[in-house]
């Protein structure tokens, strides 16, 4: 679990990354992900990343949850 606090209300989107090897980056194959990844609202994954408008989710002051599922391709 993750928690964030002192966000300002908005529109916001939370991509996460498996980084399984600790290299800081997203290892890929042929431009397919070796490792997991994950966006907030779990989008359908097409080709590349989905759009800000599939992952956004409104934060109005409080609290919010978001629960975000890793997908491994490879």
């Amino acid at each position: 679990m993750l928690r964030l606090s002192g966000l300002a209300p908005g529109d916001y989107a939370v991509a996460v990354i498996h980084d399984a090897n600790g290299n800081g980056k997203l290892d890929t194959f042929m431009g397919i992900p070796r490792e997991g990844f994950g966006f907030s609202r779990n989008p359908v994954i097409g080709f590349g990343p989905p759009r800000f408008s599939a992952a956004q989710f409104p934060l109005q002051g409080g609290s919010d949850r978001q629960e975000v599922k890793l997908r491994y391709l490879l």
